[in-house]
């Protein structure tokens, strides 16, 4: 198999004429930020565009983007951009896109359009949509697309065929192969088939779950385990999903209703999200089922369904805010809470941490690793198969999975007999060359994690992120430094103001004397600046306290003429 990691990749030639470039922004190597660019005869064609959720050790960051730089100087030629489907990873990050160029159309279905609407609103943002369905063709010259039905956790998900004189292109989109979803709309095999005998030249597969053998079992599977929680819970119920989820939200109140429950929403993603799709029949509400969250409190505990986000352990989420009492919905011993979705890779931590919360506050936690209260939205090994072995492609590209999926992924589509030299395991950032039916790793482009921070987009860096995890690690330490300007000494005892930072006395009496040796050592170099001066200061008791305290604190000189 041809990998982006086995050496290091040049930046790429300009595209060769008559050649397909493919380079995945996102999504490959991680879960989450999935963006590919498709650039034929100098247009561009933007398929998705997601975010990625942060972990414990990106504190304070929101959530993080693809990396547009390379687009940056070409957004001109970019034709579309097309979503497969309306959960975050794929969408969250167009707003971001449009700030930049707010007319390139997005190309989608009506549930999938209808979410980002709602999210472009938000940032003040008319986008100009394009609606598409199953089975329609779409030109984005020089691109032809053709829309596919596929399965996922969310309706309405496409798969896209792209074709341009360089070959054949489909994209799985997230997919799986559930022979009796919920709402009875099947991936759409015949169309996969007639791929497979018009020729495929290169296939972009969902390889999430490439590592897990067999086929995944179906969404309907799981109404016994859901609705023994819902005729068993002697309180109230809160479950918890992705604001997305439409069809577990489904099961959710078709339980609820069956047991007599009235159902609440909370969190605005999710009261939006469940107003979108019970508007556009979607979601099927029975009348009178949902109420205001605030009128519950009237009710008794055994008649009441909250349905809230946080299953990722988020900390802003409604679920942990409640299970910190930060919430005005507090929980009680007795409560039931039903997390209806399945562990993001790098949420591990966060969730367990959520779990153990809401034991100690008394509920009971009902979760995929208790009882069958979820089903995965991605194809696994044996759907995989299934699928290379109709589609017959002549190229692969795993994508959408950590770089162990990516692998998986890649073996399978060897065992069924693609040639090993046209599966490519690429990395965010690999530009792909598609010429005469022979997908080659051509280069590298730059593709870095984007971090939003509040209102600010790609101004935090790592460097910010080390700096904090320094001040959660070592806490901070001010050094108020009183300097003579002629000689460079102390005119006074340094003064010390910690926070966070435990320390003996002793420990920053003694970084005195370092201080006074360095910046003797300053002033014999000339160095009478006092910011440069303020450096010299941080940098001596820093040292000094790492070998002391073996604690790596943020060091703050503040330097004052006397």
């Amino acid at each position: 198999m041809q990998s982006a990691h086995s050496k290091k990749l040049p930046a790429p030639p300009a595209v060769p004429r008559g050649a397909l470039r493919i380079t995945p922004l996102g999504g490959v190597g991680e879960v989450g930020r999935n963006m590919t660019t498709f650039e034929f005869g100098g247009k561009i064609l933007v398929l998705d565009c997601g975010v990625l959720f942060p972990e414990e050790t990106q504190p304070g960051i929101d959530v993080i983007l693809p990396d547009f730089s390379s687009l940056r100087h070409r957004l001109k030629d970019i034709v579309g951009i097309v979503l497969t489907h309306g959960h975050e990873d794929h969408i969250g990050g167009v707003p971001y896109l449009l700030r930049e160029r707010p007319d390139i159309p997005v190309i989608g279905s009506e549930l999938t359009l209808a979410f980002i609407n709602a999210k472009l609103q938000e940032h003040k943002i008319r986008a100009n949509t394009v609606r598409v369905e199953a089975g329609d063709t779409h030109e984005a010259k020089p691109f032809g697309l053709e829309f596919i039905a596929v399965n996922h956790s969310i309706p309405d998900g496409l798969a896209v065929v792209i074709r341009t004189p360089a070959g054949v292109v489909m994209a799985t989109g997230d997919f799986k192969m559930d022979q009796f979803p919920l709402d009875g709309r099947l991936t759409d095999l015949r169309a996969f088939g007639r791929l497979g005998e018009e020729g495929l030249d290169l296939v972009l597969t969902d390889s999430t779950n490439a590592e897990v053998p067999g086929f995944m079992m179906s969404e309907r599977d799981l109404a016994p385990a859901i609705d023994n929680v819902f005729a068993t819970a002697p309180k109230r119920i809160i479950v918890s999903s992705f604001a997305s989820h439409v069809h577990r939200i489904q099961q959710v109140l078709d339980a609820s209703h069956h047991a007599g429950r009235k159902v609440a929403f909370v969190g605005r993603s999710m009261v939006r999200n469940m107003g979108i799709a019970s508007e556009l029949g979607y979601l099927n509400i029975p009348r009178g089922l949902v109420v205001d969250f605030k009128k519950l409190s009237s009710m008794p505990d055994d008649k009441v369904t909250l349905v809230c986000t946080g299953s990722q352990g988020e900390p802003m989420a409604a679920l942990s805010r409640m299970a910190n009492g930060e919430h005005q919905i507090r929980l009680n011993a007795g409560d039931t809470v039903l997390l209806a979705s399945s562990l993001i890779p790098g949420n591990e931590n966060a969730i367990y941490g959520i779990i153990n919360k809401l034991t100690d506050l008394g509920a009971n936690v009902v979760h995929k690793g208790n009882a069958k209260v979820h089903v995965s939205g991605h194809a696994s090994a044996g759907e995989l198969v299934y699928c290379y072995n109709i589609l017959k492609p002549k190229n692969v590209v795993p994508y959408h999975g950590e770089s162990k999926h990516l692998h998986a992924n890649g073996e399978l589509a060897v065992r069924t007999g693609v040639d090993p030299e046209r599966v490519i395991i690429a990395r965010d950032g690999s530009t792909i060359d598609l010429i005469k039916g022979k997908a080659t790793l051509s280069g590298q482009v730059q593709a870095d994690l984007v971090y939003v921070d509040g209102d600010t987009v790609g101004r935090a860096t790592e460097d910010t992120l080390k700096e904090r995890r320094r001040l959660s690690d070592g806490g901070l330490v001010t050094v108020l430094a009183i300097v003579d300007p002629s000689t460079n000494t102390l005119a006074e005892p340094l003064e010390y103001v910690t926070r966070g930072f435990v320390h003996d006395e002793i420990h920053l009496e003694n970084a005195s004397a370092e201080v006074e040796r360095a910046l003797a050592k300053a002033a014999a170099q000339g160095i009478d600046d006092l910011e440069k001066v303020e450096h010299v200061i941080a940098g001596a008791v820093s040292n000094y306290l790492k070998r002391k305290s073996r604690r790596e604190p943020v060091v703050v000189a503040i330097a004052v003429d006397a």
